[in-house]
C-alpha cells in the first residue's frame, strides 16, 4: 500500500492507496480486487477487503464504499452499512472514529481529505466527469458542514491514469477550454493528429486549490501503464478484456 506524508502526521488519521498486490483474486482480477460490482467472485472480494482493512487498521469497524456513478454527490457517514445497502455517491465524509471511508478506482483519481484538528476526514472518487461536475467541492463542503475548517483541510491525490497514457479527442479538450481557457495547459499534443494527452491529476490539483485547499499532495503512479501495480479500465478496454479489478483507497479516524 502507498501513503502520503501529508496525511501521515500523528496517529489520529490512517490512510492508504492500495495497489493490486497482495490479495486472493485471480485472472483479470489478480490480486487485491476490492470492487464488489466488478464481476469477481464475491467471497474473494470480501476477503480482499478484509485483507486491506487488516493492513490499514486491524481495529476498524469496517470498510464503507458507495455505488459510484461519476457524479457530484457527497454524503455524511453517520453509521455503517452492509455492501448491498451502499448509497449512490462519489464522496464520503465523517467524524466518527473507526469507520474506513473507501473509494474504488481503475484510472480515476482517488482523493483523500483530512482536517486533523477537528477530526474530520473524507474521500472522493474523481474521474474527469466527477471532477468537472464538482465532486471535490461537494466533498469539501460536506466536511465543512460537520466542523472542518476549509483552510486546514489537507488533500492527497492517489495514483490515477497519467498524462502520457491519457489520450483524448478534440471535443474533450474543447469542453474544458469552454469552462476556463487556462485549462489549455492541461493538454499536450498526442502522436495521433488532432488528439491530446490530458493531465487529470493536475486538473484535480487546480480544482482543489481553487476550492481553498492550501495543502495538496500527489502520489505518483500511472494506473494505465504500470500493470503489475494497478488495475486500469483503459488498459482493459484497449485489450478487449471483458472485466477488470478495482483499486481501493481508504481513510479513517483512529478509535
Amino acid at each position: 500500500m502507498i501513503t502520503s506524508s501529508l496525511l501521515s502526521e500523528g496517529a489520529a488519521i490512517r490512510h492508504a492507496f492500495f495497489t493490486r498486490q497482495g490479495g486472493v483474486s485471480s485472472g483479470l482480477f489478480a490480486e487485491l480486487n476490492c470492487g464488489t460490482l466488478s464481476g469477481d467472485v464475491p467471497d474473494k472480494v470480501a476477503r480482499n477487503r478484509a485483507i486491506a482493512m487488516g493492513r490499514l487498521d486491524p481495529g476498524s469497524e469496517g470498510l464503507l464504499t458507495c455505488r459510484q456513478v461519476h457524479g457530484s454527490t457527497a454524503i455524511v457517514v453517520e453509521r455503517p452499512w452492509r455492501p448491498e445497502e451502499a448509497p449512490v455517491a462519489d464522496g464520503l465524509v465523517t467524524r466518527l472514529p473507526g469507520l474506513a471511508l473507501g473509494v474504488l478506482t481503475a484510472d480515476c483519481a482517488p482523493v483523500l481529505f483530512a482536517d486533523a484538528e477537528t477530526r474530520v476526514v473524507g474521500a472522493a472518487h474523481a474521474g474527469w466527469r466527477g471532477a468537472k461536475g464538482g465532486i471535490l467541492e461537494a466533498t469539501i463542503a460536506r466536511m465543512v458542514s460537520i466542523g472542518a475548517e476549509r483552510g486546514r483541510i489537507r488533500a492527497a491525490i492517489g495514483p490515477s491514469i497519467a498524462q502520457p497514457s491519457y489520450e483524448v479527442g478534440p471535443e474533450f479538450r474543447h469542453s474544458f477550454l469552454a469552462d476556463d481557457p487556462r485549462n489549455d495547459g492541461l493538454f499536450t499534443p498526442a502522436r495521433r493528429r488532432g488528439h491530446f494527452l490530458f493531465d487529470l491529476a493536475r486538473y484535480i490539483e487546480n480544482r482543489l486549490e481553487k476550492a481553498g485547499i492550501l495543502e495538496v499532495a500527489r502520489v505518483r503512479g500511472d494506473t494505465a501503464s504500470e500493470e503489475a501495480r494497478f488495475f486500469s479500465h483503459r488498459r482493459a478496454a484497449l485489450r478487449g478484456e471483458p472485466a477488470h479489478g478495482r483499486l481501493l483507497s481508504a481513510i479513517l479516524l483512529a478509535g
